[in-house]
């Protein structure tokens, strides 16, 4: 069990971060971890299922043993002791009950051992530390502080603390309808106390004490797999006005009319049809709509435009927002909106380094300040808005307080650097560049003002439909497939291929064997006490009992054989299965994942392939078991009774009968268990992943309402096969005693019919007879069984055959060792849409980039920005056009080919559970040497330094104890140790402070001198010393040009959004 959870939990890490996966080549890497962890796994079955056969086999020889000791002993102790049919057979009747629980008994003790073991580690997790909900007091608002921390100290986990995180003596009070700002670097412990405020966290010590109702925005957005708009009202009854208003305080508006059914588009799991920017806004719209006392903001401003910062800090967050009102307790990198807030919180490695006023922090001249001054030397510009260049250069000498207002809006994350226009001249400031740019240029204040209203109602204000109409595209989740009828004969021949077909008939050929030679054993014995009977047996009792011995080993030795093969067997088919399912779904396109939710591939994963590996194996061997016994029992009863025929017919039709409505009915309801467990497998780990948002909106009772309503679903199918087994009972016990009826009925009969019978063939009929009711339930129940669990094989086979993206390599189109040696980049008339029946997303695309040239991509959302990266991975594939890097079309080759030669620092930072060192270099093609170079270039070192195991630090799941802004470094070491000739930049630097931004920046320059950059960015004051700017507007080039150029064109959409970004008045 503990392998299987480990496998599952490794599949579920693969499944949650498949796009990241794909987009670095680490398919073969994470195979290869699930793949060690399933041969042990296996081998543990093996062991087991070797040991099961063992104890079988012993089993099954018990009945044999104890009847022939038992006649040898009879036969033996007295030469008057004959052997007589009325002995034999009533003792052979008597063994025989025994058979049955015998073969049963090491199945059972196997299941018992699995109960206790289950039953343990549930009782482990019902007993396990749960969140101590009494060490936050929490009670109704009042017109006191909100929150209350005083000399207040928490922990991650209990216990050892030494090394685990901690908040040290914590002491702040925010009073109501305050709006405190948190500031500081990345890992101080920000989330930290947002999440100790939210009960999360151990109290060590001190008194905690929060008032009123909570709302969270946590830093990495949690959505839900259903609707915008329920994902917004989260179970709150829904109110149209003020849905509306937080629509526009929220800039959702814009977005919603953009997609297909307005705010009743399916989002899907994760909010896969979502940007970051948007979910991080429906994340915020969902707080808002509660209408909650407190509002926990993590950071929910850095994955958005810096004018939709502006306008949601204004509309929403601000002095003046929707929750002007409420107490806000806001997590900031964008040190621009902390003049707004009535205190600022700087926290510095996990204590309160500074509280105060924003002027009162700068006038301290202590950490507050000397960060606001790091950054404008690192060339921020003033947060003010002089008219012209000339004013924004005489403003920036002027040392008033004024100067230290910058704009650190934190956008997609990027940070401030010094500028730098082409590789020939360095400009130090923005006011330089506006001066480089504008020349004398002049616009009055008043059309400039004009301009960027105009441009901001359209974008954000502008009335649109909240619904859409629906069209087939705009759904994204697909209903899962259920097959109806017969499980067609191919998926048993899967499952025999997969079993192999010699050891299949191996073990088919040796049952056969055990079956015969038990039928044998049995005539012989019939045959021994006739003669006894009739006082005229000439063979001695040696050689009858020798013989009836040898056919006893024969039949043990016959069995222990055929379960070596099934186990055998077994092995392969689940190795066989297990592969390819593995295989297929690593190398499915991401349109796959995106319509499929994770619950219905975990569910292959783990309860399809369980049975695979546990039951089908046991299925079948009981399977050709009572097949073989049912023909040995007619067998048997018509040679004793031959007129016993007459009713084999009649009692066989009502048997198919009973088959012909219980099988179907059972299999159908197989495949419906399966098909409900699905969803529990999905609401359970988005309610996981959401634990935090769940508990903070106290909404923990009506996800464990939701979640019973799918266990209750799940149950109903469930108890709907234990009734139909009751069915079939009852109709098969009248056949087992119809049958008896008859057997013992002929027999009686027979010599009045003047038939020849002897007593030990009578004996003979009537003591198979008597087994027969349980054989015939067992056997109907095993064909049932059979095909209900044969589904498994079906739904594997399912997803083991899916669509697959290109082939990873193409020897006949390698690209050659060096490529790409220059990093040009070409896209020739380019278009490609996500899926079909979906619009393009980028339309013929025509673009040159040169070698080592940084190149920015910028643009409204929806413009086709994170599309055009996808493309260059080949994640999506060309409609129409193709991308040529240094002179290749990357379509005519290998996906990792080129997956692996290029480099990308992706906005969502994943990581895996395993070493620090797996999370750098999977491949293990580095030393040392170079990854510790990789981490001090990432700004990582002193941390990782101070891991008491180092490299080898384990991270846990989804890189959960570390923060996000430490997973961002760790995403940024992988690309300096590739460091691959074209570098993408996805939002790269998005949770991290403003010091370690602009260091990054920095690093990336010098490291990447060499290299093609394209930089996909939101924060325009990081890209205005790329090379060119690449604006995108709905899937087409707007403009390209040189940072200068577009910001001396006051008509370009450029200059519009760096005027909304505020870079230039």
């Amino acid at each position: 069990m503990k392998l299987k959870d480990e496998r599952a939990k490794m599949c579920n890490e693969i499944l949650n971060g498949i796009k990241v996966i794909k987009l670095y080549a680490w398919e073969p890497p994470m195979e290869t971890v699930v793949e060690r962890i399933r041969q042990k796994e296996l081998s543990l079955i093996k062991r087991a299922g070797l040991v099961r056969a063992i104890a079988d086999s012993f089993n099954t020889a018990s009945p044999f043993l104890v009847a022939l000791l038992t006649f040898t002993t009879y036969t033996l102790i007295s030469d008057k002791n004959a052997l007589t049919p009325q002995l034999a057979f009533v003792s052979l009747t008597l063994f025989n009950q025994l058979r049955s629980p015998m073969t049963m008994i090491s199945y059972l003790i196997q299941q018992t051992v699995q109960a206790i073991v289950a039953n343990k580690r549930l009782k482990d997790f019902l007993v396990a530390d749960e969140i101590d909900s009494s060490a936050i007091l929490r009670t109704p608002s009042d017109k006191l502080n909100t929150v209350e921390l005083e000399k207040a100290s928490f922990t991650w986990g209990k216990g050892d603390t030494s090394n685990l995180f901690s908040l040290q003596n914590v002491n702040l009070n925010v009073p109501q309808g305050s709006l405190f700002a948190i500031v500081g670097p990345v890992g101080c412990g920000k989330s930290s106390l947002l999440s100790a405020i939210l009960g999360e966290m151990e109290k060590l010590s001190g008194h905690a004490a929060v008032r009123g109702r909570i709302s969270y925005v946590p830093q990495q957005p949690w959505i839900q797999n259903m609707t915008l708009r329920e994902n917004i009202i989260f179970g709150k009854e829904f109110d149209p006005v003020f849905y509306d208003r937080v629509i526009d305080s929220c800039a959702l508006r814009q977005d919603i009319s953009m997609l297909p059914q307005g705010d009743s588009t399916e989002i899907g799991e994760k909010g896969i049809n979502l940007s970051g920017g948007q979910k991080a806004r429906v994340s915020l719209a969902r707080a808002v709509y509660q209408n909650n006392d407190l509002y926990l903001l993590d950071d929910p401003l850095s994955a958005v435009d810096s004018h939709v910062g502006s306008h949601i800090f204004n509309e929403v967050i601000g002095p003046n927002g929707l929750l002007r009102n409420k107490t806000r307790i806001l997590v900031t990198h964008g040190l621009s909106f902390t003049k707004d807030v009535d205190k600022i919180v700087i926290i510095n490695d996990g204590k309160i380094a500074e509280i105060g006023t924003y002027n009162a922090l700068l006038e301290s001249r202590d950490l507050f300040s000397k960060l606001m001054e790091e950054m404008k030397s690192q060339g921020e510009e003033n947060n003010d808005e002089p008219e012209t260049a000339e004013e924004l250069d005489t403003e920036e000498n002027d040392k008033s307080t004024d100067v230290l207002n910058t704009q650190f809006d934190r956008d997609e994350g990027s940070s401030a650097v010094s500028i730098h226009l082409g590789r020939s001249r360095r400009i130090s400031t923005v006011s330089d560049l506006a001066r480089e740019a504008f020349g004398t240029a002049k616009r009055s204040k008043n059309e400039r003002l004009s301009s960027l209203s105009e441009e901001s109602t359209v974008k954000l204000n502008t009335k649109v439909p909240l619904n859409g109409k629906g069209s087939k595209a705009a759904q994204l989740i697909e209903t899962e497939r259920t097959e109806t009828g017969r499980v067609k004969f191919s998926v048993y021949v899967q499952y025999i291929r997969a079993a192999t077909i010699m050891r299949s008939a191996l073990f088919c050929l040796f049952f056969a064997s055990f079956s015969g030679f038990q039928l044998g054993r049995s005539l012989w014995l019939a045959n021994w006490s006739d003669a006894n009977d009739n006082r005229e047996d000439v063979l001695t009792l040696g050689l009858r009992l020798g013989v009836y011995a040898a056919f006893g080993v024969c039949e043990v030795c016959g069995f222990a054989l055929s379960i070596y093969f099934l186990v055998i067997a077994g092995l392969h088919a689940s190795r066989n299965l297990h592969f390819p399912l593995l295989h297929s779904l690593l190398r499915s396109p991401m349109s796959f994942f995106d319509t499929t939710p994770l619950g219905r591939i975990l569910n292959r994963f783990g309860k399809d392939i369980d049975i695979i590996d546990q039951l089908l194996p046991i299925n079948f061997r009981f399977f050709v078991m009572c097949i073989l016994q049912v023909f040995s029992t007619v067998l048997a009863i018509m040679l004793s009774t031959p007129v016993f025929a007459a009713v084999v017919l009649p009692l066989g039709f009502i048997y198919y009968a009973s088959l012909r409505f219980y099988v179907p009915t059972s299999r159908q309801i197989k495949r419906l268990q399966s098909i409900t467990r699905s969803p529990i497998y999905s609401h359970f780990g988005e309610t996981i992943q959401g634990a935090a948002s769940v508990r903070a909106y106290q909404m923990t009772d009506s996800f464990r309402r939701i979640s019973e309503k799918k266990v209750d679903t799940f149950i109903q199918c469930a108890y709907l096969t234990i009734i139909s087994n009751r069915w079939l009972a009852i109709r098969l016990e009248f056949v087992g005693n119809c049958t008896v009826l008859f057997a013992a009925l002929f027999a009686a009969l027979a010599r009045d019919w003047g038939m020849a019978i002897t007593a030990g063939a009578a004996g003979l009929s009537v003591s198979y007879a008597l087994n027969v009711t349980e054989t015939l339930n067992f056997a109907v129940r095993q064909v049932s069984e059979l095909e209900t669990n044969i589904v498994a094989v079906e739904r594997v086979k399912e997803y083991a055959e899916v669509s697959t993206e290109a082939e990873w390599k193409i020897d006949d189109h390698a690209p050659p060792k060096n490529w790409p040696s220059e990093g040009g980049i070409a896209l020739q008339n380019y278009s490609v849409r996500y899926r079909d029946g979906l619009d393009l997303v980028l339309k013929n695309i025509d673009l040159q980039v040169l070698p080592c040239e940084k190149i920015a991509i910028v643009g409204r959302t929806g413009a086709g920005k994170s599309s055009l990266t996808l493309a260059l991975f080949r994640m999506i594939e060309a409609s129409g056009g193709k991308i040529l890097i240094d002179g290749i079309n990357i379509a005519q080759i290998g996906l990792h080919d080129l997956r692996s030669r290029l480099s990308i620092i992706p906005q969502d930072p994943v990581l895996f559970s395993g070493s620090l060192r797996f999370n750098l270099d999977p491949f293990h093609s580095y030393s040392d040497h170079e990854i510790w170079e990789a981490i001090e270039l990432a700004h990582l070192s002193a941390f990782v330094s101070s891991l008491a195991d180092g490299l080898n630090h384990v991270i846990s799941e989804g890189g959960e104890n570390i923060s996000v802004g430490q997973r961002q470094l760790v995403c940024l070491a992988r690309a300096l140790l590739r460091k691959s000739r074209v570098l993408i930049l996805d939002e790269a630097t998005a949770a991290v402070d403003m010091a370690t931004d602009a260091l990054i920046q920095e690093t990336i320059r010098k490291q990447f001198r060499s290299s093609t950059v394209i930089s996909i960015a939101h924060r325009l004051i990081t890209i205005l010393d790329y090379d060119r700017i690449v604006v995108l507007d709905k899937g087409r080039i707007s403009e390209v040009d040189t940072p200068q150029n577009l910001l001396a064109n006051r008509y370009s959409v450029f200059h519009s959004m760096a005027v909304e970004a505020k870079i230039i008045s």
